[in-house]
């Protein structure tokens, strides 16, 4: 061999197996964000979310709309005065955060699944199943995961 002669090796198995593995959770952290919104829209501002942490004051929580704590995955929603649910923020199409409560909905920007703000169910869009509940107590005026 000379030189000017380049040898090309076969890749090992640990390199292949290596690179599928990282480009399959890079494409799976790419299809939908990563799991954190960068919508400005409900950001929780750093306050609690893990179980019995208080997620926000009852004042917080507009009457017919909700408020989407990120960090949490959570939605807290005030379907009607005084009454308050609380769902997973995330799509139950594709894991996509949702982003907005409006209009009587949660919505996902994602592939425009909408659920209703009173049960978590399907108002329209791909999604497959409702929003999961999340259990919540409303004490003092606060809101805490159960």
């Amino acid at each position: 061999m000379t030189t000017d002669e380049v040898t090309l090796r076969e890749p090992d198995r640990r390199t292949v197996v290596a690179t599928i593995g990282a480009a399959g959770l890079a494409a799976a952290l790419t299809a939908c964000g990563g799991g954190k919104s960068s919508a400005g829209d409900g950001d929780d501002g750093g306050e609690g979310g893990d179980a019995g942490g208080v997620l926000a004051k009852t004042s917080d929580i507009p009457v017919g709309g909700g408020k989407i704590f990120k960090d949490a995955e959570v939605v807290v929603t005030q379907p009607a005065k005084g009454e308050f649910k609380a769902f997973s923020s995330l799509c139950t199409h594709k894991g996509c955060p949702v982003t907005s409560v409006e209009g009587g909905t949660v919505n996902c920007p994602c592939h425009g699944s909408k659920y209703d703000i009173a049960d978590g169910s399907v108002r329209g869009g791909p999604a497959p199943k409702p929003l999961p509940a999340v259990a919540i107590t409303v004490t003092g005026g606060s809101i805490k995961r159960a």
